[in-house]
């Protein structure tokens, strides 16, 4: 438990830091900052510098001590890969600070690939998640919870197996697509192959009787 907290505290520091360099920055940003971009790079949502500084890294640091309290208060903590666990409690960091670095960056005048780096750093989250899937056991909070898969264990292990493989093959060809091009259909159907196959598989498992 003593861990758990110091890891909260470190992920919690973490995820502020672009607030911490935005403050040092903030009289050479924008009034109006650029906070969000299409598939093609292209900017295309915008908020207030003070939102793009400080309400950003706030509102991740939010969603990290959901994650937190969500991940310590699961009944079946126990049944949890401990790697993945690891590897949950320091997403919303390394979210935090590649988003706030591009936000700053961008605001600073670095105009950088953002259709190239977003999608790397995705396919890589992907590839890493997806090695480990296979490998945790049934909770209330990680994984593919569905009520055949929480009520059969084998089922649970068969659809992690096959999500485990989507997520490595997805991931990959997120990499790929960032160098050769992306477009919206692509990317929502790379999302649907992730998500719906698992579904519709342990379905026909659990008709199955499985």
């Amino acid at each position: 438990m003593k861990r758990d907290k110091r890891t909260l505290i470190l992920t919690t520091l973490v995820c502020l830091l672009p607030m911490l360099i935005g403050a040092l920055v903030y009289d050479r940003l924008p009034e109006t900052m650029v906070t969000h971009w299409n598939v093609s790079g292209e900017p295309d949502g915008f908020s207030s510098r003070a939102f793009a500084v400080f309400g950003l890294p706030a509102l991740i640091v939010g969603i990290n001590l959901l994650l937190y309290f969500a991940l310590n208060a699961d009944p079946k903590r126990g049944n949890m890969s401990s790697a993945l666990v690891g590897i949950t409690r320091w997403i919303c960091p390394v979210v935090s600070v590649l988003a706030g670095g591009l936000t700053l960056a961008w605001g600073l005048g670095y105009e950088l690939r953002i259709e190239r780096i977003v999608p790397i750093f995705v396919g890589l989250m992907f590839i890493i998640v997806g090695n480990y899937l296979p490998k945790t056991k049934q909770s209330y909070t990680m994984g593919i919870k569905l009520p055949w898969t929480l009520a059969s264990e084998e089922n649970w292990n068969r659809t992690h197996r096959l999500a485990g493989f989507l997520w490595v093959l997805c991931g990959v060809a997120f990499i790929v697509f960032s160098f050769i091009g992306w477009s919206l259909p692509l990317f929502f159907a790379l999302i649907l192959v992730m998500t719906l196959v698992p579904i519709v598989y342990s379905y026909v498992l659990y008709k199955k009787g499985i």
